[in-house]
């Protein structure tokens, strides 16, 4: 339904569909458009989920940056976390039970998406248009144009629109496109299969260069990543890898160092992957006498925070409790904490010299990890000692943060065996 503002705007061969409603609106239906177009991305499913990982961005550059940051940074992204999955929850009814509000919505997202195909047919094909034929297809584009924006006259603001005009109106456009050009439909396939591909490689990038999310599966971790976490891992930061290869041609920030916690595929069964904590560079002489980590021959200091800490796991069936000695260690310079059982306080491992290029990992849960102690699993204790090293080109990244966590004690655990939602994880650094 165009005013006669609209009607006195010639068509411009050179404009495109877009174009050409944009100068069809007078002013009052410039400010509707505007509405209209926040109204949908913010009543969108996508919305929270996408302010949300615009948000983790800056973020997590700013707690690997300044690590000093997390106190407060923690904080701040767990609160906006709560508001933007309130905000998810707040759009499910809004979405689902039917409402006049709902059907206009539906029906302005059919119209928009019906005049971008047109406006991808008059940008592919238009040359191959009459001129007739192309006036009428803009003509009835800028009618659905003016409905779904919802403005019928100059100032007039029609909050609520008829959904069936514009529905109706739609139709027609669709129709029209039809007679116009036969093949529009196959090129509105075509467009919407190779949107679709190029979000999938823009997702297969993104997962093979820059980030992607692992779960932890075991143990090992405890206390630093508790079974049931998912976490954000760093590829970009040791260099470039080329997967099936394990090949990392150049370094881009910096080589793996004492005290990262890395993600990487297991050398010795490399249908697995594994996250350990790095305590040796190459070059390094790694010790363990009575409990105690020697690196090059300086004992790495450590303090006992709990003697009967309660670590959780699902290894066995159901989630099981053990107790350990928990400390803080501090690895030349990095502190974390560890887990010690104290079964095997006499026990000393090593020495173990890092080849060039390489890595010795262990895990946080020193006394149930399968590390470079033990062969990466292929040996356990009690075996003869067989120390396997990781290699640069094995390591998937560094763990950056946990980004969502399913763990002992966690909301609603009652109902679930004993594992729910840890928001009090959420967001937190790995160090």
């Amino acid at each position: 339904m165009a005013t006669a503002e609209n009607a006195e705007v010639p068509v411009d061969s050179h404009r495109t569909l877009a174009q050409e409603l944009a100068a069809r609106r007078n002013a009052a239906q410039r400010t509707a458009s505007f509405r209209v177009w926040w109204l949908l991305a913010l009543t969108s499913l996508w919305a929270p989920i996408t302010v949300l990982g615009i948000a983790l961005l800056p973020y997590m550059a700013l707690i690997e940056l300044s690590p000093a940051s997390a106190t407060w940074a923690v904080s701040a992204m767990q609160g906006f976390g709560v508001l933007m999955f309130v905000w998810f929850l707040a759009l499910i009814p809004l979405r689902l039970i039917p409402s006049g509000f709902v059907r206009r919505r539906k029906a302005r997202q059919e119209a928009h998406e019906v005049t971008h195909e047109v406006g991808l047919l008059l940008r592919r094909s238009g040359a191959k248009l009459s001129t007739e034929a192309r006036e009428k297809l803009i003509a009835q584009a800028a009618a659905v144009d003016a409905l779904r924006i919802g403005v019928v006259g100059p100032g007039q603001l029609q909050i609520g629109e008829d959904t069936a005009a514009l529905a109706a109106e739609v139709k027609k456009l669709s129709q029209l496109a039809d007679t116009s050009a036969a093949a529009w439909r196959k090129t509105a396939n075509i467009d919407f299969v190779w949107g679709f591909g190029k979000a999938l490689l823009i997702a297969l990038a993104i997962r093979a260069i820059l980030i992607e999310p692992y779960r932890i599966p075991s143990g090992s971790m405890i206390p630093t990543l508790q079974v049931g976490d998912q976490i954000f891992v760093n590829k970009y930061i040791y260099g470039v890898r080329i997967p099936w290869m394990n090949k990392v041609p150049f370094q881009i920030v910096r080589a793996p160092e004492r005290g990262d916690v890395i993600v990487f595929n297991n050398p010795v069964n490399t249908s697995l992957d594994f996250v350990k904590r790095v305590v040796g560079i190459p070059g390094d002489t790694i010790e363990v006498r009575h409990e105690i980590l020697y690196v090059n021959g300086v004992a790495q200091p450590r303090q006992l925070i709990d003697p009967r800490y309660l670590a959780y796991d699902d290894q066995a069936g159901p989630w099981s409790s053990q107790t350990n000695k928990l400390y803080r260690e501090t690895l030349t310079g990095h502190s974390h904490l560890l887990l010690q059982s104290g079964e095997a306080s006499d026990l000393d491992e090593g020495p173990y010299v890092v080849p060039p290029r390489t890595v010795f990992v262990m895990g946080d849960n020193r006394d149930n990890s399968e590390d470079s102690r033990y062969g990466l699993g292929l040996s356990g204790r009690g075996m003869p000692p067989h120390p396997v090293y990781v290699p640069y080109g094995n390591i998937k990244g560094k763990a950056m943060i946990i980004w969502l966590s399913w763990s002992h004690g966690g909301l609603f655990s009652s109902l679930f065996g004993g594992g729910g939602i840890r928001t009090d994880r959420f967001f937190l650094p790995v160090r």
